[in-house]
């Protein structure tokens, strides 16, 4: 079994592909202003099975262009669309979040959770600035340190692993940078890791197992 075959069957019976939740969602969309909108035109960048973009579609009755690169991700997001009677709503777009085909100025925000350190973060933050709308929202996690006291070991996991981790505030300043307003910055709860994220990703380790043995037919 290849890495991305391995991904799939990790990850696409989950709500979620990573750590957040549908409150979560929901509090973004206030925070970012959405609410009161119309007619948005809203990209999901790196959507998994779709759990951000059905509350999209459903709360904004917005048009929501659905992104990832795994088509079987795609898959499950539009049967959760159908049976959610959102298919007319949902558009499902498989390509990489850094060769997006997409039209300049042509989305009025555009959403990525926990998704964006695939191509990195400064990276993301430049290369889709050009597809918002003047006045345009852009919502992201990100992963970031709280505090400068680590533990060591920590901190060279991810220096190793995700060298651009930094603090929020080097974040918003980078972010400001490069022509954005933050409007708000929220941490997210620990639920939205341990239940939401890390909880399905164990039952989804059990779920695999072992080729059989061509031998003995034990796994």
């Amino acid at each position: 079994m290849d890495e991305l075959a391995l991904l799939t069957d990790l990850h696409a019976g989950n709500a979620r592909q990573g750590p957040g939740g549908d409150d979560e969602t929901r509090l973004a969309i206030r925070l970012a202003g959405l609410v009161a909108q119309t007619g948005l035109r809203i990209a999901d960048i790196g959507c998994g099975t779709g759990a951000s973009a059905v509350i999209f579609a459903h709360d904004l009755d917005a048009d929501v262009i659905a992104v990832d690169a795994l088509p079987d991700f795609l898959a499950v997001l539009e049967g959760r669309a159908a049976r959610a009677g959102l298919s007319k709503r949902i558009t499902t777009l498989a390509a990489s979040m850094d060769d997006l085909p997409l039209a300049a100025d042509s989305l009025d925000a555009i959403w990525s959770e926990g998704a964006i350190y695939n191509m990195g973060f400064e990276n993301g933050v430049r290369a889709w600035r050009p597809f918002l709308k003047p006045g345009g929202v852009l919502a992201v996690s990100e992963l970031t340190w709280f505090t400068a006291d680590r533990p060591a070991e920590i901190e060279a996991y991810w220096n190793r692993e995700y060298p651009e981790v930094g603090s929020a505030g080097a974040t918003i300043a980078f972010l400001e940078k490069h022509g954005y307003t933050p409007i708000s910055y929220r941490a997210l709860p620990e639920v939205c890791w341990r239940e939401n994220c890390f909880r399905p990703l164990e039952q989804g380790l059990r779920g695999l197992r072992r080729p059989a043995c061509s031998r003995c037919g034990s796994a």
